[in-house]
């Protein structure tokens, strides 16, 4: 059985890592200038220490394998692989450590350093919280949402094709989304 609890601040205090069968690093981007395409990383692992009681002395640090992407269309995601999006043969990973956590209404705002294709530049991620549980195994989990919009040449991901009717195929616009289950460290029975 599942215990939901609201914690103290304090109880919150702990090194944690991210949970991959129950966390979801996704991004949304326009598509033919009508649509959006969802997708996702399957393969990610990340740790994060948070000091409840002093925030900026809290850490974040994730890396997304880029061949993971998985946007449920096979000559889509083999696209993104290669050199005109990700280059996963020469940038097989992408890099987010942060440089900055406070606290801001239900949760915390991430400021820190995302590395996609050799470039590091800074992005701000509101996380709510969204929850803490004992599961059946005796880990103590808690859950984070959040999002942050990025322009994906930023960071020298622009391909593009024109569009006849006028625009182009892929928005430079990328929402990046984050559904975090982490474990803390030292609670397993």
């Amino acid at each position: 059985m599942t215990t939901a609890t609201a914690p103290t601040l304090t109880e919150l205090t702990g090194t944690y890592t991210l949970d991959p069968a129950h966390t979801r690093i996704g991004f949304v981007a326009r598509h033919a200038m009508v649509t959006k395409v969802r997708g996702s990383f399957n393969e990610f692992d990340g740790s994060a220490h948070i000091d409840a009681e002093n925030p900026p002395a809290s850490t974040v640090a994730v890396t997304i394998k880029t061949a993971s992407i998985d946007t449920r269309n096979t000559d889509r995601d083999a696209h993104l692989r290669s050199n005109d999006f990700f280059d996963m043969d020469t940038y097989p990973e992408i890099s987010f450590v942060s440089t900055d956590v406070e606290a801001i209404d239900e949760g915390y705002r991430v400021t820190g350093d995302l590395t996609i294709k050799g470039v590091t530049k800074p992005v701000a991620v509101d996380f709510e919280y969204t929850g803490t549980a004992v599961d059946p195994y005796g880990n103590t989990r808690v859950g984070f949402e959040g999002t942050t919009t990025i322009n994906r040449k930023d960071w020298g991901v622009s391909w593009n094709a024109a569009l006849e009717t006028g625009g182009v195929l892929v928005g430079e616009k990328i929402v990046l989304e984050f559904d975090v289950s982490a474990v803390r460290a030292g609670d397993a029975a």
